[in-house]
Protein backbone atom coordinates (compact mmCIF):
# COMPACT_ATOMS: atom_id res chain seq x y z
CA UNK A 1 0.00 0.00 0.00
CA UNK A 2 1.51 3.14 -1.09
CA UNK A 3 2.03 6.03 2.13
CA UNK A 4 0.09 9.38 1.63
CA UNK A 5 1.28 11.61 4.81
CA UNK A 6 -1.87 12.89 6.61
CA UNK A 7 -2.89 16.35 4.34
CA UNK A 8 -2.42 18.03 8.79
CA UNK A 9 0.62 17.20 8.65
CA UNK A 10 1.48 21.04 9.53
CA UNK A 11 -1.32 22.13 11.01
CA UNK A 12 0.16 21.46 15.10
CA UNK A 13 3.83 20.83 14.54
CA UNK A 14 5.91 23.88 16.20
CA UNK A 15 8.81 25.36 14.10
CA UNK A 16 11.86 27.39 15.19
CA UNK A 17 14.63 28.81 13.53
CA UNK A 18 17.79 27.46 13.99
CA UNK A 19 20.11 30.16 15.38
CA UNK A 20 20.45 33.33 12.74
CA UNK A 21 19.75 30.72 10.03
CA UNK A 22 17.33 31.02 7.35
CA UNK A 23 16.24 27.02 8.84
CA UNK A 24 13.22 26.12 10.40
CA UNK A 25 13.35 22.93 12.23
CA UNK A 26 10.39 20.88 14.38
CA UNK A 27 10.59 21.48 18.02
CA UNK A 28 10.64 17.50 18.29
CA UNK A 29 13.07 15.95 16.07
CA UNK A 30 13.15 12.21 15.76
CA UNK A 31 16.74 10.16 16.24
CA UNK A 32 17.45 6.40 14.87
CA UNK A 33 20.09 6.26 17.39
CA UNK A 34 17.93 2.91 18.52
CA UNK A 35 15.44 0.65 17.28
CA UNK A 36 16.10 1.39 13.49
CA UNK A 37 19.27 -0.96 13.09
CA UNK A 38 19.39 -4.23 11.37
CA UNK A 39 18.36 -6.23 14.69
CA UNK A 40 15.40 -4.15 14.86
CA UNK A 41 11.81 -4.79 13.28
CA UNK A 42 11.71 -3.05 9.67
CA UNK A 43 7.82 -2.35 9.75
CA UNK A 44 8.00 -0.88 13.43
CA UNK A 45 10.93 1.42 11.78
CA UNK A 46 8.72 2.39 9.14
CA UNK A 47 5.50 2.86 11.32
CA UNK A 48 7.21 4.64 13.47
CA UNK A 49 8.64 7.58 10.35
CA UNK A 50 5.34 7.49 8.96
CA UNK A 51 3.64 8.61 12.21
CA UNK A 52 6.89 11.00 13.12
CA UNK A 53 5.91 12.24 9.64
CA UNK A 54 2.56 12.67 9.71
CA UNK A 55 2.75 14.88 12.81
CA UNK A 56 4.88 16.64 11.30
CA UNK A 57 8.38 15.77 12.38
CA UNK A 58 10.20 16.83 9.35
CA UNK A 59 13.65 15.84 10.80
CA UNK A 60 15.84 13.05 10.85
CA UNK A 61 18.56 12.79 13.32
CA UNK A 62 21.30 9.43 12.26
CA UNK A 63 24.79 8.93 12.29
CA UNK A 64 27.50 6.84 10.21
CA UNK A 65 27.35 4.40 13.13
CA UNK A 66 23.85 4.29 14.38
CA UNK A 67 22.56 0.33 14.66
CA UNK A 68 23.49 -2.15 15.34
CA UNK A 69 25.43 -2.93 13.52
CA UNK A 70 26.78 0.36 12.61
CA UNK A 71 25.57 1.59 9.49
CA UNK A 72 22.25 0.15 9.32
CA UNK A 73 20.07 2.74 10.63
CA UNK A 74 21.15 4.74 7.62
CA UNK A 75 20.07 1.84 5.71
CA UNK A 76 16.98 1.41 7.55
CA UNK A 77 16.17 4.92 6.54
CA UNK A 78 17.48 4.71 3.32
CA UNK A 79 15.32 1.72 2.55
CA UNK A 80 11.97 3.41 4.68
CA UNK A 81 13.14 6.79 2.18
CA UNK A 82 13.24 4.97 -1.19
CA UNK A 83 9.90 3.42 -0.60
CA UNK A 84 7.62 5.72 0.85
CA UNK A 85 9.31 9.62 1.38
CA UNK A 86 11.03 9.90 -1.90
CA UNK A 87 7.99 12.36 -3.01
CA UNK A 88 8.48 14.30 0.28
CA UNK A 89 12.23 14.84 0.44
CA UNK A 90 12.90 18.33 -0.16
CA UNK A 91 9.80 18.57 3.13
CA UNK A 92 12.57 16.48 4.86
CA UNK A 93 15.65 17.80 6.84
CA UNK A 94 18.10 14.76 7.15
CA UNK A 95 21.11 14.96 9.25
CA UNK A 96 24.39 12.65 9.74
CA UNK A 97 27.35 12.78 11.69
CA UNK A 98 30.61 11.10 12.22
CA UNK A 99 33.15 10.90 14.67
CA UNK A 100 32.78 7.85 16.63
CA UNK A 101 34.55 4.34 15.59
CA UNK A 102 33.14 3.28 12.39
CA UNK A 103 36.00 1.03 10.49
CA UNK A 104 39.45 -0.22 12.15
CA UNK A 105 42.57 1.41 11.39
CA UNK A 106 43.82 4.82 11.73
CA UNK A 107 41.11 6.29 9.41
CA UNK A 108 38.15 5.17 11.05
CA UNK A 109 37.37 7.72 13.64
CA UNK A 110 37.64 11.01 15.28
CA UNK A 111 37.87 14.04 13.16
CA UNK A 112 40.56 13.90 10.35
CA UNK A 113 39.05 15.30 6.69
CA UNK A 114 39.87 12.13 5.63
CA UNK A 115 37.28 9.97 7.94
CA UNK A 116 35.03 13.14 7.71
CA UNK A 117 34.52 12.99 3.45
CA UNK A 118 35.13 9.36 3.44
CA UNK A 119 32.36 9.11 6.22
CA UNK A 120 29.68 11.31 4.45
CA UNK A 121 30.26 9.37 1.43
CA UNK A 122 29.20 6.25 2.94
CA UNK A 123 26.78 7.44 4.81
CA UNK A 124 24.95 8.89 1.36
CA UNK A 125 25.30 5.44 -0.33
CA UNK A 126 23.71 3.66 2.50
CA UNK A 127 20.32 5.91 2.45
CA UNK A 128 20.42 6.82 -1.21
CA UNK A 129 21.18 10.53 -1.01
CA UNK A 130 22.74 13.48 -2.94
CA UNK A 131 23.50 15.50 0.05
CA UNK A 132 22.32 15.56 3.54
CA UNK A 133 21.30 18.58 5.09
CA UNK A 134 22.85 19.14 7.98
CA UNK A 135 26.48 17.06 8.55
CA UNK A 136 28.03 16.97 11.72
CA UNK A 137 31.32 16.78 13.68
CA UNK A 138 29.80 14.10 16.39
CA UNK A 139 32.91 15.09 18.68
CA UNK A 140 35.75 17.16 19.23
CA UNK A 141 39.13 15.19 18.30
CA UNK A 142 41.95 16.04 20.25
CA UNK A 143 44.64 15.78 18.52
CA UNK A 144 43.32 16.49 14.89
CA UNK A 145 43.71 20.62 14.50
CA UNK A 146 40.29 22.04 14.54
CA UNK A 147 41.29 24.31 11.38
CA UNK A 148 41.32 20.07 9.62
CA UNK A 149 38.28 18.96 11.23
CA UNK A 150 36.57 22.05 10.58
CA UNK A 151 37.88 23.22 7.29
CA UNK A 152 36.34 19.48 6.56
CA UNK A 153 33.15 20.58 7.19
CA UNK A 154 33.65 23.72 4.94
CA UNK A 155 34.58 21.55 2.01
CA UNK A 156 31.81 18.84 2.30
CA UNK A 157 29.24 21.95 2.11
CA UNK A 158 30.91 23.66 -0.92
CA UNK A 159 31.15 19.72 -2.42
CA UNK A 160 27.18 19.67 -2.21
CA UNK A 161 27.35 16.34 -0.31
CA UNK A 162 25.76 19.09 2.79
CA UNK A 163 23.87 22.03 3.15
CA UNK A 164 25.05 23.07 6.65
CA UNK A 165 27.75 22.35 9.13
CA UNK A 166 27.14 21.42 12.56
CA UNK A 167 28.79 20.07 15.83
CA UNK A 168 28.48 17.85 18.50
CA UNK A 169 29.91 17.72 22.01
CA UNK A 170 31.80 20.78 21.70
CA UNK A 171 33.12 22.91 24.68
CA UNK A 172 32.06 26.52 25.45
CA UNK A 173 35.22 27.35 24.80
CA UNK A 174 35.64 25.10 21.73
CA UNK A 175 32.48 26.44 19.89
CA UNK A 176 33.27 29.41 19.91
CA UNK A 177 36.77 28.34 18.39
CA UNK A 178 34.63 26.47 15.98
CA UNK A 179 31.94 29.22 15.12
CA UNK A 180 35.11 31.36 14.27
CA UNK A 181 36.83 29.50 12.24
CA UNK A 182 33.97 28.25 9.95
CA UNK A 183 32.57 31.77 9.84
CA UNK A 184 36.15 32.64 8.48
CA UNK A 185 35.66 29.93 5.89
CA UNK A 186 32.25 31.33 4.49
CA UNK A 187 30.12 27.97 6.08
CA UNK A 188 28.63 29.11 8.94
CA UNK A 189 28.01 26.93 11.78
CA UNK A 190 24.42 26.38 11.79
CA UNK A 191 23.78 23.97 15.17
CA UNK A 192 24.91 22.18 17.83
CA UNK A 193 23.79 19.10 19.18
CA UNK A 194 24.83 18.47 23.11
CA UNK A 195 23.24 15.68 25.78
CA UNK A 196 20.89 18.00 27.79
CA UNK A 197 17.87 16.70 30.42
CA UNK A 198 17.14 17.45 33.73
CA UNK A 199 20.02 15.53 35.31
CA UNK A 200 22.99 16.57 32.61
CA UNK A 201 22.92 20.69 32.17
CA UNK A 202 26.33 21.07 31.55
CA UNK A 203 25.24 23.32 28.76
CA UNK A 204 24.05 25.71 31.37
CA UNK A 205 27.20 26.41 32.30
CA UNK A 206 28.24 28.56 29.20
CA UNK A 207 27.50 26.73 25.99
CA UNK A 208 24.03 28.40 26.11
CA UNK A 209 25.54 31.90 26.13
CA UNK A 210 28.26 31.17 23.46
CA UNK A 211 25.36 29.67 21.25
CA UNK A 212 23.55 32.87 21.49
CA UNK A 213 26.30 35.25 21.25
CA UNK A 214 27.14 33.24 18.00
CA UNK A 215 23.79 33.07 16.70
CA UNK A 216 24.01 29.40 16.47
CA UNK A 217 21.20 26.98 17.05
CA UNK A 218 20.87 24.12 19.63
CA UNK A 219 19.13 20.92 19.57
CA UNK A 220 19.27 18.47 22.64
CA UNK A 221 19.88 15.08 22.54
CA UNK A 222 18.69 12.06 25.21
CA UNK A 223 16.04 14.67 26.67
CA UNK A 224 14.40 11.97 28.57
CA UNK A 225 18.04 10.46 30.11
CA UNK A 226 17.67 7.63 27.86
CA UNK A 227 14.29 6.49 29.38
CA UNK A 228 15.39 7.47 33.34
CA UNK A 229 12.94 11.00 32.98
CA UNK A 230 9.62 9.17 31.79
CA UNK A 231 7.03 6.71 34.18
CA UNK A 232 9.13 3.32 32.74
CA UNK A 233 10.95 2.75 35.72
CA UNK A 234 8.72 3.97 38.81
CA UNK A 235 7.91 0.39 39.99
CA UNK A 236 10.55 -2.04 38.17
CA UNK A 237 12.70 -2.28 35.12
CA UNK A 238 10.25 -3.96 32.33
CA UNK A 239 11.38 -6.64 30.21
CA UNK A 240 12.47 -5.80 26.94
CA UNK A 241 13.15 -1.46 27.66
CA UNK A 242 16.76 -0.34 27.18
CA UNK A 243 17.55 -0.81 30.85
CA UNK A 244 16.60 -4.13 30.42
CA UNK A 245 18.66 -4.91 27.07
CA UNK A 246 21.63 -2.72 28.17
CA UNK A 247 21.76 -4.44 31.89
CA UNK A 248 21.23 -1.24 33.60
CA UNK A 249 24.34 -0.20 32.01
CA UNK A 250 23.57 2.99 30.01
CA UNK A 251 25.69 5.00 27.42
CA UNK A 252 27.19 8.06 29.26
CA UNK A 253 27.43 6.46 32.85
CA UNK A 254 23.12 6.49 33.81
CA UNK A 255 21.89 4.47 35.92
CA UNK A 256 18.52 3.66 36.76
CA UNK A 257 19.36 4.04 40.90
CA UNK A 258 16.99 3.80 43.23
CA UNK A 259 17.94 7.34 44.39
CA UNK A 260 17.19 8.76 40.72
CA UNK A 261 14.28 6.73 40.26
CA UNK A 262 12.92 8.37 43.46
CA UNK A 263 13.68 11.75 42.30
CA UNK A 264 11.99 11.25 39.07
CA UNK A 265 8.64 9.99 41.35
CA UNK A 266 8.74 13.36 42.57
CA UNK A 267 8.79 15.12 39.44
CA UNK A 268 6.36 12.99 38.01
CA UNK A 269 3.74 14.16 40.92
CA UNK A 270 4.53 17.72 39.57
CA UNK A 271 4.27 16.60 36.16
CA UNK A 272 0.96 15.14 36.84
CA UNK A 273 -0.76 18.24 38.55
CA UNK A 274 0.41 20.24 34.52
CA UNK A 275 -2.00 17.21 33.33
CA UNK A 276 1.33 16.30 31.39
CA UNK A 277 2.98 12.83 31.76
CA UNK A 278 6.65 12.85 33.56
CA UNK A 279 7.97 12.27 29.44
CA UNK A 280 6.14 15.72 28.20
CA UNK A 281 7.10 17.88 31.46
CA UNK A 282 10.70 16.52 30.94
CA UNK A 283 10.76 17.68 27.13
CA UNK A 284 8.50 20.64 27.53
CA UNK A 285 11.55 21.82 30.22
CA UNK A 286 14.30 21.54 28.31
CA UNK A 287 12.60 23.55 25.34
CA UNK A 288 12.37 26.30 27.90
CA UNK A 289 15.62 27.60 26.43
CA UNK A 290 14.91 30.60 23.73
CA UNK A 291 18.33 29.06 22.58
CA UNK A 292 16.97 25.35 22.14
CA UNK A 293 15.67 24.99 18.48
CA UNK A 294 14.70 21.61 18.43
CA UNK A 295 15.10 18.24 20.89
CA UNK A 296 16.11 14.76 19.48
CA UNK A 297 13.56 12.01 20.89
CA UNK A 298 14.13 8.65 20.35
CA UNK A 299 11.65 5.94 20.30
CA UNK A 300 10.27 2.39 20.02
CA UNK A 301 7.23 2.44 19.39
CA UNK A 302 4.52 4.58 17.53
CA UNK A 303 2.70 6.29 20.89
CA UNK A 304 6.29 7.38 22.28
CA UNK A 305 6.41 9.40 19.35
CA UNK A 306 2.89 10.62 19.90
CA UNK A 307 3.20 11.50 23.71
CA UNK A 308 6.02 13.64 23.00
CA UNK A 309 4.63 15.46 20.33
CA UNK A 310 2.08 16.33 22.79
CA UNK A 311 4.49 18.10 25.06
CA UNK A 312 4.31 21.24 22.85
CA UNK A 313 0.72 21.55 24.38
CA UNK A 314 2.33 22.96 27.36
CA UNK A 315 5.69 24.15 27.19
CA UNK A 316 5.13 27.14 29.94
CA UNK A 317 6.84 26.86 33.18
CA UNK A 318 5.29 28.88 35.99
CA UNK A 319 8.38 30.32 38.37
CA UNK A 320 6.81 28.44 41.35
CA UNK A 321 7.37 25.35 39.25
CA UNK A 322 10.79 26.16 37.88
CA UNK A 323 11.87 26.75 41.63
CA UNK A 324 9.97 22.84 42.33
CA UNK A 325 11.97 22.02 39.93
CA UNK A 326 15.32 22.83 41.41
CA UNK A 327 14.20 21.88 44.43
CA UNK A 328 13.78 18.55 43.56
CA UNK A 329 17.22 18.01 41.79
Amino acid sequence: MTYLPASTRYDSMTYRRCGRSGLLLPAISLGLWYNFGGVDSLENARAMIHRAFDLGITHFDLANNYGPPPGSAEETFGRILAQDLAAYRDELVISSKAGYLMWPGPYGEWGSRKYLVASLDQSLKRMGLDYVDIFYSHRPDPNTPLEETLGALDFIVRSGRALYAGISTYSPEQTRQATSILRSLGTPCLIHQPRYNMFDRWIEEGLLDVLADEGVGCIAFSPLDQGILTDKYLRDIPEGSRADKLRGEFHWGDTVSEARVATVRRLNDLAQARGQSMAQMAIAWVLRHPQMTSTVIGASKVRQIEEAVAALDNLTFSAAELAQIESLL
